[in-house]
């Protein structure tokens, strides 16, 4: 069976792993890739010895052991990573909040703490005795989930950053299953100052000594690198009997991990409602920032959220030379800073370096003085933007791809949002069915 797999980011090289290992012939797996680097999303850049994630602080864990382990193993070993106790704070002012928000009331100033208080209690109230149903828009779960004082206080102004987009334009979906729910016990006890934990399951995480992330997708690519066409865009894939072609040559299966609002120009016969579904799945891209800093010692934090307008535009900075002491040279330290963009739209100007730093200083994070220098890269696709046509747009596309014949996968192949363990367990998963696919011939 000689398949073609369209991007060599985490699900396409870690499906080329699995087929291999699973018993495909080598010869027979074939990976496209435009850049002249694999790893997608997962990539990564040094810059004067500063190391930074291009797509966003990205981090190891996973309650799927097994996954975990091989890409471990995949990347050098244990012994090539760095095991990170989570340290994660909200900045509220000049406060530091502890991280998720309802486990760090007691942290706030005292009118915000009551307000958040009260609207979980309600909220919480309302959901014993009304019974009521998890609501369709984001806004409106919000409010159902967390009250009017935490909407008001930290959800609202750090969404509408993330998102640009009003809260009743996106959807709940993307939540189901995300975002565990804080007991209301540990919320009381947040409140008056007891401190207690939530997200427990991101407690621990790991991440390369050297390399950034892209680590992890280098060595996942060290047994498959021979089989990656890089600098090779996919121009067109048209249906061929029972195969396709791909820029003019013949396979017998195709799996795309290519962005599913791409793939109308690519795929020759598209009908044209089909096409409209995917052209129109919302995204949004990101620039992400190298804030390189003429400073040695950084508090010990991993990630920050900025949900504030003064504070710049900047909704997340990570700490990269907290994660691997390799990520900054001797003395050094660096900020991670991501600022999103609706997909579809214009990036930033150079005018974002200003805006970044200003609102970092206001914030209390840095000293323009400290600052070496900044480096930037974009990203077009990057979140996946549940909206309230997301549901049907995706079933017309997966509808039709399944009728076709294309297999998609990864976060934009499949237009889920998936982390890169995810990828990796899904592309296990589809690697088992064509692998026994081939067997039957």
């Amino acid at each position: 069976m000689k398949i073609a797999i369209l991007g060599a980011g985490i699900s396409g090289l870690s499906l080329a792993r699995f087929l291999i290992e699973g018993g495909i012939p080598k010869s027979d797996v074939h990976l496209f890739e435009a850049s002249s680097k694999v790893g997608g999303l997962c990539g990564s850049k040094t810059v004067d010895g500063f190391t930074y994630d291009e797509t966003g602080g990205h981090i190891l864990y996973s309650k799927d052991q097994v996954a975990m382990g091989w890409m471990i193993d995949c990347a050098g070993g244990a012994s090539a990573f760095e095991k990170r106790q989570r340290e994660t704070k909200i900045r509220f002012g000049d406060r530091w909040v502890h991280y998720p928000f309802e486990n760090g009331l007691g942290d706030l100033p005292p009118q915000a703490n009551f307000d958040c208080l009260a609207g979980y209690i309600h909220a919480w109230h309302r959901r014993q005795v009304e019974r009521s149903p998890s609501p369709a828009l984001f806004g409106e779960w919000v409010r159902w989930r967390f009250g009017d004082g935490i909407a008001k206080h930290f959800m609202d102004p750090y969404n509408q950053k993330v998102w640009k987009r009003e809260m009743h334009e996106l959807s709940s979906d993307w939540v189901a299953g995300r975002v565990p729910d804080a007991p209301i016990e540990d919320v009381l006890k947040s409140a008056v100052g007891i401190r207690t934990e939530g997200y427990t399951h991101q407690s621990l995480f790991y991440y390369p000594k050297r390399g950034g992330f892209q680590a992890i997708t280098d060595g996942i690519a060290s047994t498959v690198l021979e089989r990656v066409r890089l600098r090779t865009p996919v121009r067109e894939i048209t249906k061929r009997g029972d195969g396709f072609r791909v820029n003019g040559e013949d396979f017998d299966a195709v799996v795309s991990t290519l962005a599913l609002t791409d793939l109308p120009d690519l795929v020759a016969g598209m009908p044209e409602p089909v096409a409209r579904a995917m052209k129109t799945l919302e995204y949004n891209s990101i620039v992400c920032m190298l804030v390189a800093l003429d400073q040695a010692n950084q508090p010990p934090l991993s990630w920050i959220y900025l949900p504030h307008d003064e504070q710049g535009p900047t909704n997340r900075v990570t700490y990269m030379s907290n994660y691997a002491d390799a990520n900054a040279p001797a003395g050094k330290s660096s900020f991670l800073c991501e600022v999103t963009f609706r997909g579809g739209t214009r990036a930033p100007g150079k005018e974002l370096e200003g805006q970044v730093l200003a609102g970092l200083e206001r914030a209390g994070l840095l000293k323009r003085s400290e600052v070496l220098f900044t480096d930037r890269h974009e990203s077009r696709h990057a979140y996946v933007v549940f909206d309230p046509q997301y549901g049907a747009r995706r079933e017309a596309a997966f509808g039709w791809l399944d009728t076709f014949g294309i297999v998609p996968l990864g976060r934009f192949g499949r237009f889920e949002y998936d982390n890169s363990d995810q990828c990796v367990i899904k592309a296990r998963a589809l690697a088992t069915k064509l692998v026994a696919s081939a067997r039957r011939g």
